[in-house]
């Protein structure tokens, strides 16, 4: 099957491999040289000196601990979204009574930097700004460097983002733009199962932690640096995936990181050429198009259930649907971590063929 979602991704055979290992004492030295060993390698694909914490959860779970450790009850608190996940952040943010504005722009569209620059002008009690690096349910990567160029340089705001569909597959060095929490999570682009959230917290955002009074047990990033320092985790870890992410950190420090990031944007940019050689429609504004994921606009007059069943059906190749709002109306190829030139042109040759069958099936019914 060629899997073409925005995660989970294909597992390369040496990941596969890896995750057949026995278990081991969570608590004794070959769990200590596993996440030492993993530790250092996200540090290196984050480009970052600070504190590295391993969650075992998804995604959304490193999100809701990024809010509940540099928050308040009632603190105000600007988050910026281009799509689904930068709302779900508003949602998590609000759900634990944090004061949100919500910044939001046309889905398609990246983060105009002027308007950032209006609403933390508009707005100097915020103090932390929460924004998605790479929104995967639009097919757009924001500006980053130069939203952090005006959170940080200009206003002086601690910065959160979720790269958790960008780091390690494009740009994003955290220290260098100042990121204070940055996040990911293993079914990315890491080639790894999903199960895994890293987080990078720096001195800044420790500060924040040690002020924020939103509860928290689970998620305390606090307890998380305690542990690491001992190389273990507060909790019981998910030591199969971890071994899967240690054979998918192999696999890019030895492409070496610069060679990830090439990668990933020459094969985004071959994706978008052959869609445009179709004579679809992209979705996300071309100046901001992800290379990571590619969102199209569904055809007039042609149903996504029917042309997903086609693909899928018909050639084994898996493409992901438009959320929410846009349910019905986009369609996603997933083309980060493990993936080649030729799976992609096989993922055209099925989308071609499918848009054949299904148009020539509505004429026949017609």
């Amino acid at each position: 099957m060629n899997l073409r979602v925005p995660g989970p991704t294909p597992l390369p055979d040496p990941v596969l491999d890896a995750l057949s290992g026995q278990m081991i004492n969570h608590r004794g030295p070959e769990f200590a040289e596993l996440i030492g060993v993993v530790t250092d390698g996200l540090k290196t694909a984050f480009e970052t000196s600070n504190d590295l914490l391993v969650l075992t959860c998804s995604g959304t779970g490193a999100l809701e601990a990024a809010v509940t450790n540099v928050l308040s009850p009632g603190e105000r608190t600007l988050v910026i979204t281009i799509g689904v996940f930068g709302d779900r952040v508003v949602e998590i943010a609000t759900a634990y009574g944090a004061d949100v504005v919500r910044l939001g722009f046309p889905y398609g569209s990246a983060a105009d930097p002027d308007k950032v620059h209006e609403a933390l002008r508009a707005e100097p009690s915020v103090n932390t700004v929460f924004v998605t690096h790479n929104e995967t349910s639009t097919g757009v990567t924001n500006d980053l460097e130069a939203l952090a160029g005006i959170i940080k340089g200009e206003f002086n705001k601690m910065l959160v983002v979720d790269g958790i569909s960008s780091i390690g597959s494009i740009p994003c060095p955290v220290d260098a733009w100042g990121i204070d929490v940055a996040m990911s999570g293993s079914q990315k682009g890491w080639m790894a199962p999903p199960g895994l959230a890293m987080v990078s917290v720096n001195q800044r955002a420790w500060e924040a932690v040690e002020k924020a009074t939103i509860p928290r047990f689970y998620f305390d990033l606090a307890r998380a640096r305690d542990a690491a320092a001992k190389d273990q985790t507060p909790w019981t870890p998910g030591i199969t995936a971890l071994y899967g992410l240690r054979a998918g950190l192999d696999l890019m420090l030895a492409e070496g990181l610069g060679n990830v990031h090439q990668r990933h944007a020459r094969i985004g940019a071959r994706t978008r050429e052959l869609v445009r050689e179709m004579g679809l429609e992209l979705f996300a504004d071309p100046s901001f198009a992800s290379d990571t994921v590619t969102a199209i606009k569904v055809p007039q007059g042609v149903e996504w259930k029917a042309l997903s069943g086609h693909i899928r059906e018909q050639h084994d190749v898996v493409l992901a649907g438009g959320q929410g709002s846009l349910s019905g109306k986009i369609f996603r190829i997933g083309h980060l971590g493990w993936v080649t030139d030729d799976e992609i042109d096989q993922v055209a040759e099925s989308i071609k063929s499918a848009l054949a069958a299904v148009r020539g099936s509505s004429v026949a019914a017609g």
